[in-house]
């Protein structure tokens, strides 16, 4: 018998200026920013750095952070950093300094209320030879559990891209598996590129888009079934992916270069975990009906303004029969963040 787990927000981040003094010299930075105002359009930057400048100490202040949590029920978040802290762009010597001033920057803040944050870093996925290392640094040297990615990245030297299905990734989810560590896969930036610069399009649109390719990549190329244990949480409830998976199982069924995985790919879901944030009741209902109630997490994207202020209230809005909306309030997190409390009191598991 166990108490019921916490609430916990596992979609939450934090801007670290110190990551950004590090890059802010360098040659590459003006190519990258470049490629962001094309990606994103004059106007979405200019809303965009508005919300932040106003939102600033509730991305960098810890004192802030737990004021919001508990405005809104939240007992722990898992505090990841902004993803616009990636920079994919970097060389190796630069790319290594970034991740352990990333890494670094999270478990200070997060040491000021251990109680109620735990952290993740970074991977350099533009460079899978530092990938290994940058885990171990973030979860042996840190103690963070785990570390945050995106959906893809340019590789080094202008040579294509490192996609979630790159063979010279699997030491990265060997090691991820033989740590228990958690991979939070967040996509920042979508390579339709100036299809997507206007009306906010590169995120309303490209997010969920980049997520249901990134999965594609990690199911279809057989990472999943070559890393089984693999705890990897999709954000933005794993974009268009869960709910549009017959397509995918038709096209496994019918065509013979489609059949780089073992199985169909939706019974790959059950492998994999996804933050409740998809906005609505109706999609909510649709992701667990898809996913299942145990793979379904709280997320909130705190603070940002795409996120929501109130997770629980949106979960609560779903109206789910009431085992599975304690399942995703924080039973799940719990479990695949190794919170689970041990006093012999009532298990909730749903």
């Amino acid at each position: 018998m166990r108490q019921q787990a916490p609430t916990i927000d596992v979609h939450a981040h934090v801007l670290l200026p110190q990551v950004e003094e590090l890059v802010a010299d360098e040659p590459g930075l003006a190519a990258h920013r470049e490629l962001e105002a094309r990606r994103n359009g004059e106007a979405a930057l200019r809303v965009s750095g508005e919300m932040i400048s106003s939102r600033w100490e509730r991305l960098t202040r810890v004192d802030s952070r737990l004021a919001d949590m508990a405005a809104t029920g939240v007992d722990i978040q898992i505090v990841s950093p902004s993803p616009s802290h990636y920079h994919y762009w970097t060389p190796p010597e630069l790319a290594r300094q970034v991740y352990r001033t990333a890494n670094e920057g999270v478990a200070e803040h997060c040491a000021k209320a251990p109680d109620q944050l735990r952290g993740l870093g970074l991977v350099p996925l533009h460079h899978p030879e530092l990938a290994v290392a940058a885990l171990e640094h973030a979860v042996l040297e840190c103690g963070l559990a785990g570390v945050e990615l995106s959906s893809h990245a340019p590789a080094a030297r202008g040579q294509g891209t490192v996609e979630l299905s790159d063979r010279r990734l699997d030491p990265l989810w060997k090691r991820a598996t033989e740590l228990e560590a958690v991979v939070f896969l967040h996509p920042f930036g979508c390579s339709l590129d100036e299809r997507l610069d206007r009306w906010y399009l590169s995120n309303i649109v490209g997010q969920p888009v980049e997520n249901a390719v990134a999965l594609s990549h990690l199911i279809f190329s057989g990472v999943l079934d070559r890393h089984p244990g693999l705890r990897l949480v999709a954000a933005h409830g794993g974009g268009y992916l869960p709910t549009y998976l017959g397509r995918s199982d038709h096209g496994w069924r019918v065509r013979p270069d489609v059949h780089g995985c073992a199985a169909p790919p939706s019974s790959y879901l059950r492998r994999l975990w996804f933050d409740s944030l998809v906005h609505t009741p109706e999609a909510l209902r649709a992701l667990v009906a898809a996913v299942g109630a145990d793979r379904v997490v709280l997320g909130s994207d705190h603070p940002f303004d795409m996120g929501v202020d109130s997770p629980v209230a949106h979960l609560e809005l779903a109206e789910l029969p009431e085992p599975a909306t304690r399942a995703i309030r924080g039973d799940n997190a719990a479990t695949l963040f190794a919170l689970n409390p041990t006093d012999d009191t009532e298990d909730h598991h749903a």
